[in-house]
This record gives C-alpha cells, structure tokens and sequence, in this order.
C-alpha cells in the first residue's frame, strides 16, 4: 500500500512537471505562429495571389488539416505520443524552408506567376504536418491535467500563450512595415520565416523533456469515422460536432475575407493591421483567468451558450465602420473576449464527454467536421467574392451580413439541443456575471500579474 502511495505521489510529480513543460512548449509554438502562421494570408496578398486563392488558403486548411489528424489519431496506442509529436513538428519545420525560397524567388522576379500556386502547394504540406500530431496531444493533455482543474489550467496556459504572442506579433508587424518602407519586405518575410523555423527547434525540445503517461488502446475502443458520423445525432458530443461544422461553415463564408478587407479594401499598413487583429487576443488576456473559473463554476453548456449569442454578430460589427479605432474596440475586442470563453468551453466540452482512451479519435473526427466547414465557407466565400455582382451594395459587405445571419440560424439551431453532464451551478442572470467580476476580478488579475511576473520560469524549468 505505502509502495503504490508512493509510485501515485511520483506520478503526480511529473504530471505537474509535464504541465509546465506543455506551458514552455506552447510558448514556442505561439511565438512560431505569431512570426509566421499570423502572416502568411499577408505574405500571400504580397506576392500578389489574387483574391479567391488567398480565400483558398483557409479551404485546404479546413480540408487538409482533419484528414490529417484521422490519419494522426490511428497511429495512438501504437507508438508513444511524444513519437507521434515529434515526428511531425520535424517536418512541419522543414515546411518553413520553401516559404523562404518563394519569398526569395519573388525578390529577384523569378516564376512571379507560378509562385502563389507553389505557396498553395507548400501551405497545404505545412497543414497536414501542423495537424498530424494534434490527437496525440490532445489525447496526452487530457492526461496530465486533472479534470476539476482544466479550466484554471488551461486558461493560464492560454493566458501566457497569448501575451507571447500579442507582443510578438506586434513586433513583426512593425517589423514588416520598416522593410516595406526600406522596399525590401521579401527580406522582412525571410527574416520572420527564419524565426518561425528556429521556434520550432526550440519546441521540439521542450517536447522531448516532458513526461508521457501511458496509454493502452484495445481494438473495442476504436470506432470509424462512419460510427461516429451513424450516432452523432444521438449523443451530446456528437451533437456539439455537428454544431460546430455548421458554425464554422458559416463563419468561414467572412473570416477569410477579413485580411483582404483591411489590406486591400481599406489600405491599412502591416502595423495597423496587426494592430487590428491582435486586439482581441489583447483583451481576452484580462478574461482568460474569468472564463476559467466561470466554466469550472458554471459547465461548459453555459459558457457556449453566452458566448454563442455574441459570435454571429462579429461579421456585421467589421463592415459597420472603417475606422481603425472601432476595428480595434468593437469586433476586434469583442470578438477576443468572446472566442477565448468559447474556444475554453469547446476543449473541455470534449474532455467531459469522452473517455480517455477514445479522446484522440474522437478529436480528429470532431475536427474533421469542422474543417469541413472550413472548407466548404471558404469555397462559397471563393465563389461569392470572385462571382457575385449586386449594384446595391457592396459584394464584400453583403458576404459579411451573409454569414452573421446563417451562423445565427446554425446557433438557434443547435445549442438547444446540447446539454451538461458535469454537476454545476444554476447561471442567474445578470447576477451571476456581477458577483463573477466583482468578486473574482480583482483576484484573477492579481493572480494573472503574478503569473505574468514568472513568465520567464517556464522558460527555464529546473528538474
């Protein structure tokens, strides 16, 4: 008994240091995605890929991605998930290398017609090896963090992730705008290619320090992507992944859209665009550490039921006004603090209603739906913006009022029909959200300070 006391005590040591060591790795990866993912659409519109092919990117994202991660999600039981991982961030690394050969092919002039078709081609390598590895770690996560804790834990995690990555990308941007203005922003993108490249490096080896738990998956655990797709009407998370196809669909009819309606339509700089699309992750910071406690206190269900009412409108709230200060304080900002509590409540919708050893297939046929949507709302996006001709008002701010409406049918919908399986407190109104604030605000952000202030200790972990 002392004996197995013990090996549980040890155990719970190393799940606590895997927990830091996932913060460490999260940090390189949002500091890869903030020199590099953030600015390929703009790299794209650089070397003048036509409007419906940058709509494209976000297609074979969506389609490329999940058919990725049913292939990913096989290999679970079969090989270690720290293998599985590092075999595929080795790959997605190289992937770096041919968008800094297409940004040096286009300084010199060479193939200026082929290149965007070449960065398309890339693109959709880079996709499936960024998402090829994502069961596993979402299966691996789901075993280190304790389930009455997920929300705290990973809204911290979120919390570090994303001041990583604010003042990153603010950097870059202003970074971009300087070699623009020098006349040399294929030079800019080279350099933060590099930098993306080297982040990577640098989180394959905070993967190869972190402790894996061991998984046993029988043969009755499995269960296609036909079974899945027969019984989703009929179970709560089944449910939720037919909601979130349908919500993505109809979001991803405007969200490609919106880096050519700043950059193109609007003519702002790298700086101010930057500055636009990273606001929202500047004030989910503030809520991070909220939506945390409101969805450990509250469940799930809830928090997508707040966060649902507010999402369809995002689209409109873009094309109302072009000024940059009303980007930046209305859809921007809302549209952060909304998606964090939702993206919160998605993961661990997902932890709640699937068990352990079906959690990495479950989560690649979850995304799978998704990218469908992905997929097909970038290609009605394609069509419509390249397509649709009205006199009445513009075509770009019709496609916005498109896809708030439909994603508002998708909610009403669906949402109704999902449910709580935890055990947790009755939402009251208002009430709710004023004690939330009142109460817990000052000592979330204390704590977020503190968190911030040690930010540097998940750099340098000591065993």
């Amino acid at each position: 008994m002392v004996k197995k006391e013990l090996e549980k005590d040890g155990i719970q040591r190393l799940k606590k240091q895997a927990r830091k060591y996932s913060i460490k790795e999260g940090i390189f990866a949002r500091t890869k995605f903030s020199l590099g993912n953030q600015f390929l659409s703009p790299f794209a519109i650089a070397i003048n890929t036509s409007n419906p092919m940058v709509a494209m990117f976000s297609a074979f994202s969506g389609l490329l991605g999940p058919a990725s991660q049913l292939k990913g999600s096989k290999l679970i039981g079969k090989y270690p998930r720290k293998n599985i991982l590092l075999k595929a961030i080795s790959f997605e690394t190289l992937m770096w290398i041919p968008f800094i050969i297409i940004a040096i092919l286009f300084a010199k002039g060479l193939f200026l017609n082929l290149l965007p078709f070449f960065l398309l081609f890339f693109f959709g390598l880079y996709v499936i090896f960024n998402n090829f590895g994502h069961p596993a770690w979402f299966s691996w996560m789901g075993d280190i963090v304790n389930k009455n804790k997920r929300g705290k834990y990973f809204a911290k995690r979120n919390l570090l992730l994303g001041m990583t990555g604010v003042v990153i990308t603010i950097v870059a941007g202003m970074f971009l705008d300087y070699f623009k203005y020098k006349n040399l922003i294929m030079l800019g993108f080279i350099i933060l290619f590099s930098l993306a490249l080297i982040a990577e490096i640098f989180r394959m080896k905070s993967f190869k320090q972190q402790y894996e738990p061991k998984i046993k998956v029988k043969r009755a655990d499995y269960f296609s992507f036909w079974d899945f797709l027969k019984e989703a009407p009929k179970t709560n998370f089944g449910k939720f992944s037919i909601f979130r196809l349908f919500f993505t669909l109809t979001g991803y009819i405007s969200i490609p859209l919106i880096s050519i309606y700043l950059l193109r339509e609007l003519e702002f700089s790298y700086t101010l665009y930057t500055a636009i699309i990273l606001s929202g992750a500047i004030f989910s910071l503030f809520f991070l550490e909220l939506w945390g406690k409101f969805t450990d206190k509250y469940g799930n269900y809830q928090t997508l039921m707040v966060t649902t009412l507010i999402l369809p409108v995002l689209p409109i709230l873009w094309i109302l006004h072009p000024s940059p200060i009303y980007l930046i304080l209305i859809p921007s900002a809302i549209g952060g603090i909304t998606w964090a509590g939702f993206t919160l409540a998605e993961s661990n919708f997902i932890y709640d209603n699937v068990k352990n050893k079906k959690r990495g297939l479950a989560v690649s046929y979850h995304n799978m739906l998704y990218g469908i949507g992905v997929f097909v709302g970038s290609i009605i996006s394609a069509i419509l913006i390249k397509y649709l001709a009205i006199s009445w008002t513009k075509p770009l701010i019709f496609i916005f009022f498109l896809s708030s409406i439909t994603r508002m049918i998708a909610v009403f919908l669906w949402i109704p029909k999902l449910k709580e399986i935890r055990k947790t407190k009755k939402l009251k109104g208002m009430q709710s959200f004023e004690d939330l604030i009142i109460k817990e605000g000052k000592a979330t952000l204390i704590d977020e300070y503190h968190q911030i202030k040690h930010f540097k200790d998940y750099l340098f972990i000591h065993k």
